[in-house]
């Protein structure tokens, strides 16, 4: 999914809004002067993932973390709710469904895709979860894909949405025992996206072997992938893959794929012809 002229716009104001961390005013600049350097250097093959991780090596070598992003808070606040919303997914007619709807309502927590998290939304979010559809024909086909594998990969996205996804393996892990699980997060801090400390705090994996995608990528590039990712990835008989992020750097992966997430910025609501928030259950 190409890098689109809005989409440039969207990052230049972040990275804006991020160089107020930077005192000097002339070093500011500077470090603005290096972004846009970036932005017209953008190819058609490039995607926004893969810009956010060049834009990543620029704040560090100026001073700014990118570790910076309220990670811990979003955990934590997901893990207090942990019991309650299992207790509503297993009440559920379909654990399973309800699982995969709360865990996609999770990937409201993304400070790539928006300029801020607000939490009334996401709680309104959260409260509104049992009514969020999925998609009958699509659901039974990832049922059955499930019934007949063996493996099953999660390609992770955010903080905070990973306590979520940990709920899902559990009842996907209920429906198909026989099925090895693995989850995938980033391999270094970029964004809000979930690293392979954040699996550990969470709890995520203690339902999955967790692997990393190898790069600063804010998605999934199969190519940069290390061998032992790259052959998970490949021979996985189902993957889930989580987030805009990931739906951006694999839309032209020749393995399928199921794709759930949220609309949340104008080049997704306007591809699907959604509102705002709009919850996808796809495969491609």
């Amino acid at each position: 999914m190409n890098i689109e002229r809005n989409c440039k716009e969207c990052l230049y104001k972040k990275q804006v809004k991020l160089s107020e961390k930077i005192s000097d005013e002339a070093q500011r600049e500077l470090f603005l002067a290096d972004i846009r350097k970036v932005l017209e250097g953008v190819t058609n093959e490039d995607t926004s993932p893969y810009i956010v991780s060049l834009f990543r090596e620029i704040q560090i070598g100026y001073g700014i973390d990118p570790a910076s992003y309220p990670k811990e808070k979003y955990n934590r606040l997901m893990l207090d709710l942990e019991d309650e919303i299992t207790k509503r997914i297993e009440s559920a007619e379909d654990p399973l469904a309800q699982a995969i709807a709360f865990a996609r309502v999770g990937n409201y927590i993304d400070f790539g895709a928006m300029a801020e998290v607000n939490d009334d939304i996401l709680m309104k979010l959260i409260n509104e979860a049992e009514n969020c559809e999925i998609p009958e024909d699509t659901y039974k086909e990832f049922c059955e894909d499930c019934a007949k594998g063996k493996t099953f990969l999660l390609l992770c996205d955010n903080c905070g949405e990973i306590v979520l996804d940990k709920l899902f393996f559990r009842q996907l892990k209920k429906k198909y025992p026989l099925l090895t699980t693995y989850a995938m997060v980033r391999d270094v801090d970029v964004l809000n996206d979930a690293t392979r400390s954040d699996a550990a705090f969470t709890g995520l994996d203690t339902e999955a072997t967790i692997i990393t995608n190898g790069c600063s990528v804010a998605g999934t590039v199969p190519s940069m992938l290390r061998d032992n990712e790259r052959q998970i990835f490949d021979s996985a008989d189902v993957i889930l893959s989580k987030g805009q992020g990931n739906f951006e750097s694999l839309l032209n992966c020749d393995r399928p794929v199921y794709y759930s997430f949220l609309c949340k910025c104008e080049l997704f609501t306007g591809r699907f012809n959604v509102p705002k928030y709009t919850g996808m259950f796809i495969k491609k």
